[in-house]
């Protein structure tokens, strides 16, 4: 008899867990009538729903099971934007505004608590960081450039200090369900051996994730194209449609080459552009050119600013997005990205931007 009852005990107790392993995110979004709300996680390329509700007397509810701690969005169907949460087996609270729903107030998830903490670390940083780019722009504005490089470095200076801290963030938390967020934050940064000594470091919980699943990836592509490593070569149409290889380009009178990604609407790299212009004028005759490699989906919107701009050099595009086949080869995640070639397409630096790129091309051609 006793066994039975100890047997009871524990069939019941499995069954209380396995009851426990669900979320209930409920709450009320103000303003909002019979409308439905939508929980769904981002997947590669697009979004997948996790569930539906309709909005009753401005509140909702909806309840699952979720794999692991991750990051969804919760939005009014019809429209864009939405709230971005940290969703767990937990009762989860939202309050919010249909107007502001990005807002939103959310409790009851332990990840987003420790999320919050982590934005809220940067915060200081954060407010410093915009009122001296602020300053920057208005430096651009006013056709002060001298004034608008020192500023740069300042920003410069602030950025990798973030990057640090992140980077302290990772190393300290390697089992928590943030990290992959932060470690997603300062890819773009990271060379493959960093990246890949990141990754190692995390608790094998994280191997589920699917930004580290994307991550361990994308490390491979990297690879291939680390400093050291020869550069793949492509072919892409021009503005006149003509293919063009990437190792054409490399005839023998060019010393140094600049594998530029870039496109019309990435603010960054418009603001970016002017610098490799400098860099071309000065250096052009003396062996040093760009192949520039758009990610743009309208050739009119390139065309225009490659114009505007002043984009003298060779380009290229498939107008295919993030879809572009090159910029998946050289495992680009965000632009402006570069890559830069000796004469013998061996690449030599990346990402090198502003001052850091005349730098380089000065070192390497007064070399020669």
């Amino acid at each position: 008899m006793k066994k039975t009852l100890i047997l009871l005990l524990v069939i019941a107790m499995t069954a209380s867990c396995a009851r426990e392993q669900k979320f209930t995110v409920s709450g009320t979004i103000d303003g909002a009538t019979n409308e439905t709300v939508v929980l769904q996680k981002r997947v590669p390329g697009s979004y997948e729903v996790i569930d539906t509700a309709v909005i009753e007397n401005g509140a909702f509810m909806m309840t699952g099971t979720i794999a692991y701690p991750q990051m969804v969005n919760l939005a009014i169907k019809g429209k864009r934007g939405g709230l971005n949460f940290f969703i767990e087996n937990s009762d989860i609270t939202i309050h919010g505004n249909v107007d502001s729903l990005y807002k939103a107030s959310v409790t009851g998830s332990k990840t987003q608590a420790e999320f919050d903490a982590y934005k809220a670390s940067f915060e200081e940083s954060n407010a410093e960081m915009s009122q001296i780019y602020d300053k920057y722009r208005q430096a651009r504005m006013d056709g002060n450039t001298e004034l608008a490089s020192s500023i740069e470095k300042e920003l410069e200076a602030l950025d990798a200090k973030q990057t640090e801290l992140k980077k302290e963030f990772i190393a300290n938390n390697p089992g928590s369900y943030v990290t992959p967020i932060v470690l997603g934050e300062i890819s773009y940064y990271l060379e493959a051996d960093e990246m890949e000594n990141l990754l190692a470091g995390l608790d094998t919980s994280l191997n589920q994730v699917q930004v580290i699943k994307t991550m361990k990836e994308r490390l491979v592509a990297l690879k291939s194209v680390a400093v050291g490593q020869k550069a793949p070569d492509f072919t892409l149409n021009d503005a006149d449609g003509n293919p063009v290889s990437l190792y054409s380009k490399l005839d023998g009178n060019t010393k140094l080459l600049l594998v530029d990604f870039w496109a019309a609407w990435c603010g960054p790299c418009r603001q970016e552009n002017p610098n490799v212009v400098a860099v071309w004028k000065e250096y052009n005759k003396k062996g040093f050119d760009v192949f520039g490699v758009s990610l743009d989906r309208s050739k009119e919107d390139w065309l225009k600013a490659i114009n505007d701009d002043h984009l003298t050099w060779t380009h290229v595009s498939d107008l295919k997005y993030w879809d572009c086949a090159p910029a998946k080869m050289y495992a680009v995640s965000a632009i402006p990205s570069n890559f830069l070639l000796d004469g013998e397409g061996v690449i030599i630096g990346h990402n090198l931007r502003g001052e850091a790129l005349a730098l380089k091309v000065k070192e390497v051609l007064d070399a020669k």
